[in-house]
């Protein structure tokens, strides 16, 4: 990037940072125009969306068919699940298209995306857009108090892809066997120390233990800021020399002494209803109480939040450039950003996936879509959200945990 291009991109930085406090929209982001909405709709009806949707939980699959049949219901949209297992491989497949030339007619329509993918995809030109903030729906979006929603790993989204849920990381562990959690990386260790291999994390690059690392990272490090711009060599073993050090501690403690790791968090999600592990972590914060109501997890199960505060993110669903069905996959993503479809998504009966609206942007009869009974195995204290690093970080730092720890 030379010296324009820079002072350009911290310009339209600093400006989102300002619009995203005040919660104004950006001048690309005008409200609603009714009349080119309903010449979206009409031109969406019969339209098929392929969807490439992450396809590793039942309840997110079962989410989606409902979705299908509403939006085939409300809209005629025939709503298509390509279940994939790495959104890399979708950005991949379409950045293969634009260099074959195929600028129309891709394979894919709408794309559920966030952090690095995004980056690389926003990067390549690989998107359509921008188009998000006009969506009807966008109005009750939550850009205040969940600035993610405009931020994607710290990277400006200028309406090039819609939010659709929150995250934000949690650890859950069995209350019968762990009396008092830990509280940060230090007590965590600790508490490893005294109790070895009943705690993991997921081999990396599986998101959920990239996200640990992220987190032992962002309690560590003297610099936390530098995370927020993109990576530098020079920053990178300044700032992550802290990260190494903590996990060298850590890990001689961990499950097989940290010299293997689970495939995934649903394994060790199994790990711990077992009693193999009596910690582990997820990305939802819902998640425990969802597999308690399943069935899948023992009722002594408690999820927590390091005080201080955990790594959050808002996730997304963009439309590739070259997308067959542009105006199916923005009906859609306006029925994902719906009360109605939010609330059940929201519900942990259902996905339990926290919704990226604001409830006080919402009328009463909306609101009380999403007023439940509390459940157990939600989290009690809710922690403050810490933004991702810039999603340019992540590959280096998976890369050198690899080199690190990954024989």
């Amino acid at each position: 990037m030379n010296r324009l291009s820079a002072a350009r991109a911290l310009s339209r930085r600093t400006f989102l940072s300002a619009a995203v406090a005040s919660g104004a929209w950006p001048a690309w982001a005008a409200p609603a125009d009714s009349a080119a909405w309903k010449r979206t709709e009409a031109d969406a009806r019969g339209q098929t969306v392929y969807f490439n949707a992450w396809a590793g939980s039942e309840r997110i699959n079962a989410y989606l068919q409902w979705v299908a049949g509403e939006v085939q219901r409300l809209h005629g949209v025939t709503l298509q699940h390509v279940k994939i297992t790495d959104a890399a491989e979708v950005v991949r497949r379409v950045r293969a298209e634009k260099a074959a030339g195929r600028t129309a007619d891709g394979s894919v329509d709408l794309l559920w995306i966030n952090g690095e993918n995004f980056l690389t995809m926003k990067r390549e030109a690989l998107l359509f857009g921008p188009w998000a903030e006009a969506l009807p729906a966008f109005a009750a979006v939550d850009v205040v108090g969940k600035p993610t929603t405009r931020l994607d790993f710290s990277e400006p989204v200028d309406g090039l892809e819609a939010p659709w849920g929150m995250a934000q990381l949690t650890f859950f562990a069995d209350g019968q066997r762990v009396t008092t959690v830990p509280d940060n990386i230090t007590e965590l260790t600790a508490w490893a120390l005294r109790h070895p291999g009943r705690f993991t994390y997921p081999r990396l690059p599986q998101f959920h233990g990239t996200t640990f690392v992220k987190q032992v990272l962002m309690e560590t490090t003297a610099d936390r800021a530098a995370l927020g711009k993109p990576y530098s060599a020079e920053a990178f073993g300044r700032v992550t020399a802290p990260l190494w050090k903590a996990l060298d501690a850590l890990h001689p403690h961990l499950w097989r002494q940290g010299r293997l790791f689970p495939a995934s968090d649903a394994v060790a999600r199994q790990m711990l209803a077992d009693g193999e592990l009596w910690i582990s972590l997820t990305f939802n914060p819902n998640e425990a109480a969802s597999e308690m109501l399943a069935g899948k997890l023992s009722s002594s199960v408690v999820s927590y939040q390091h005080s201080g505060g955990t790594v959050g993110n808002t996730h997304f669903v963009a439309i590739p450039f070259n997308a067959r069905a542009r105006a199916g996959a923005q009906v859609v993503a306006n029925f994902l950003l719906s009360p109605a479809a939010q609330a059940r998504k929201a519900d942990v009966r259902q996905w339990g996936d926290p919704t990226v609206l604001a409830m006080n942007r919402l009328t009463p009869a909306e609101r009380a879509l999403f007023q439940a009974n509390p459940v157990p195995g939600i989290v009690q204290r809710v922690a403050p959200v810490w933004p991702e690093p810039h999603g340019s970080w992540v590959d280096p730092i998976e890369q050198e945990w690899l080199r690190r720890y990954g024989r």
